[in-house]
């Protein structure tokens, strides 16, 4: 402590913590200590407007209990490994075939990364008048009139389209980065072995992007199980709460039925599934990224 002191009361090193204070005050204020308040919410009934009352593991008991939350929580890992599948997938096979540098690639790359600084208002703006079954573009090309939004075997698929679409120019332009720094006297001497385009995106362009494969699953699986614009902006989590997912109930519980607790549970629920996730795959990435030590 006296070291402490001693470097902060420094010169240089005063210097230094005046500048980065306003950044510590506002973690202090705005995630540390909200993070420790939701904490002991979750162990207390409010309603934002009676005193707040201890009750345990009552909400816990209560979550598990229900019917409604275990539909919720199958509801988001279906939409976060769908969208983590083909919001991975999808992207690092556009990223190859642009990196052979084919007519026209930096038109491409432009156009696949606008969705992605789009705002997302306007991306559910368009997206609902496309799902739209009366005067949708979709069911009109399709020649089909499926009620996209409002049948719930189609809207949590619709939502995946919707959310992989705009995932995809971000993570392509993440893989096209790696590819860059990639030789290609590797692909070259591919070629030459006979092997086809197939063979060399498995056996080379794979395990030389798997740093960077690793990376991009581990962001996009906590962004997917963290989603709520999209949801908020276009199904509402209907119908049936079949596109209902765990922000979006967090969001329900404490600014509509003023019940903080449950809110507050389910939102520590939602912070150990992600972080046993993320646990697992830093603990598999000695197995799967090629060349850690």
């Amino acid at each position: 402590m006296k070291t402490l002191f001693k470097n902060i009361l420094n010169k240089e090193h005063f210097v230094a913590w005046i500048f980065i204070a306003p950044a510590l005050i506002g973690i202090l204020i705005f995630i540390i200590i909200p993070v420790v308040c939701s904490f002991g919410l979750s162990f207390a009934k409010w309603d934002l407007l009676n005193p707040i009352s201890y009750v345990g593991f009552a909400n816990y008991q209560e979550l598990f209990n229900s019917p409604i939350f275990f539909k919720i929580l199958i509801n988001t890992i279906v939409f976060a490994l769908s969208t983590s599948i083909f919001g991975v997938f999808l992207p690092l096979i556009f990223a190859s075939i642009l990196n052979s540098k084919i007519r026209g690639s930096e038109f491409y790359k432009t156009a696949y990364f606008l969705p992605f600084i789009t705002p997302m208002v306007v991306v559910g703006i368009v997206w609902a008048w496309v799902f739209d079954p009366n005067l949708g573009i979709l069911n009109k090309f399709l020649h089909l009139h499926i009620n996209w939004l409002y049948d719930s075997n189609f809207a949590m698929p619709a939502l995946i389209i919707v959310s992989v679409w705009k995932l995809i120019g971000y993570n392509m332009i993440i893989f096209l980065s790696s590819l860059s720094s990639v030789s290609q006297s590797l692909f070259e001497a591919a070629k030459i072995d006979g092997a086809n385009d197939f063979k060399t995106f498995i056996h080379i362009t794979i395990p030389l992007l798997s740093p960077s494969i690793f990376f991009v699953v581990i962001i996009t699986v906590i962004s997917s199980f963290q989603v709520f614009d999209l949801i908020y902006l276009m199904t509402q989590g209907g119908p049936f709460d079949s596109t209902n997912v765990l922000v979006y109930a967090i969001y329900k519980n404490a600014f509509e039925y003023f019940n903080v607790g449950k809110a507050s549970a389910i939102a520590y629920i939602l912070f150990a599934i992600i972080l046993v996730l993320t646990l697992i795959q830093w603990n598999l990435r000695k197995k799967i990224v090629y060349n850690e030590e």
